[in-house]
């Protein structure tokens, strides 16, 4: 079957509907701090995104990071107004970073969650924090992803295929694919919160056509993290009697390692984000989606859920530098013992690898970009970033 990005076409409105409000919407916040823009290079294409650094930020304090991805036909403009986090990043203290997609065939912008290996956007995600990080003081131990639609969908695939950077998730409006959930690689316990509007007309809310229903999505987080299979349901006070919905709250505790899942489910509700700034669709306006959102992320620290094999590779007996280089890299063992030394580059590819038992050795990597080093000493593991410039 081939997936038509997002059954999507109808998301088109998005983009249509809210220029004008987007508009209005820019210039009556005119007045707050601003996003600034960049862009790196990756995978042979220039990439760019949105960052906001709160006023309160302090070179040399460690601050959180939330990656908040665009929908399919939209672009991180308007997701900067749709789904505004700075209002709570001024007073929490946090980054803000808005990825932008590349364009499909038919010009819209778009995350390759569908497995049609077109763009390394998994690999441009983990590149971008990388670089950021040597720019910025950034929280290791607290970066997290969510996204409208595509860009929820874009943080599933964070959830799966970079676990060891992402501490917790949330989805408005967005869902996976059968087949990439059924590739779900997740190495520990990962908290999720997803939000869906039960008449959701672009990701329908029962699922089909190759999109995972949002009660069976909820199910797999449930299960894989072990949470109580018994939901706290909190019926969300209906304070918006006018916006055509009302909600309900699950919260599903008692996970591994203290994770949990939560679902907003949105009863009556659109292809929408709860408490935007302007209404392109059934809105629910009782509860606000970035509140809630950055709720659940600030109980979580990527730490609490590192399993015994990170731990392992948390205590690396080898140092590598310089990191980052433009040129060669160097690692350096203690012990003169045999051991496997396999580096893979951003998609998982190996690039090189030796058994060897020298203290150090010398490598040069051609291509810009992040790779990992793993080395193998008999039924030990660890693994090591270095970034290529």
């Amino acid at each position: 079957m081939i997936l038509d990005p997002m059954n999507m076409r109808s998301s088109k409105s998005f983009s249509r509907l809210t220029i004008g409000s987007l508009l209005m919407v820019s210039a009556s916040i005119g007045s707050a701090q601003n996003y600034m823009d960049g862009s790196i290079m990756h995978d042979g294409l220039q990439r760019d995104y949105k960052i906001y650094v709160p006023a309160i930020y302090q070179p040399g304090t460690p601050v959180p990071v939330v990656f908040n991805f665009h929908g399919y036909t939209s672009d991180n403009f308007q997701q900067s107004l749709y789904a505004d986090f700075r209002s709570i990043a001024d007073t929490a203290n946090f980054i803000i970073v808005l990825p932008n997609g590349t364009l499909d065939p038919q010009g819209n912008r778009f995350w390759d969650t569908f497995g049609l290996g077109q763009v390394d956007d998994l690999g441009f995600v983990a590149a971008l924090l990388d670089t950021l990080s040597l720019q910025y003081t950034i929280e290791a131990d607290r970066v997290y992803s969510t996204g409208m639609s595509n860009g929820g969908f874009m943080s599933y695939d964070l959830a799966c295929f970079q676990s060891d950077r992402f501490a917790a998730i949330a989805s408005v409006t967005g869902t996976m694919i059968t087949p990439r959930l059924a590739a779900c690689n997740a190495t520990h316990p990962t908290p999720v919160m997803q939000i869906h509007g039960t008449a959701d007309p672009t990701v329908n809310y029962g699922g089909g056509g190759g999109f995972v229903g949002i009660e069976d999505l909820v199910q797999h987080w449930v299960q894989f993290n072990n949470c109580s299979a018994t939901p706290v349901i909190t019926d969300v006070p209906n304070v918006n009697t006018t916006d055509g919905c009302t909600a309900q709250h699950y919260v599903y505790s008692g996970g591994d390692l203290g994770s949990s899942v939560e679902f907003f489910k949105i009863i009556g509700g659109g292809h929408t984000w709860p408490g935007a700034p302007f209404i392109v669709g059934v809105t629910n306006l009782d509860i606000n989606a970035c509140k809630e959102i950055w709720r659940f992320f600030n109980q979580y620290t990527l730490s609490q859920f590192v399993g015994v094999a990170e731990q392992v590779h948390s205590t690396a007996s080898f140092t590598v530098g310089p990191n980052p280089s433009l040129d060669s890299f160097t690692l350096r063992f203690e012990q003169p013992t045999i051991r496997t030394i396999r580096i893979e580059n951003a998609t998982g590819q190996v690039v090189r690898q030796v058994v060897t038992s020298s203290t150090m050795l010398e490598f040069t990597l051609e291509a810009e970009g992040v790779y990992l080093v793993h080395v193998l000493e008999g039924s030990t593991s660890s693994i090591q970033r270095v970034v290529k410039l």
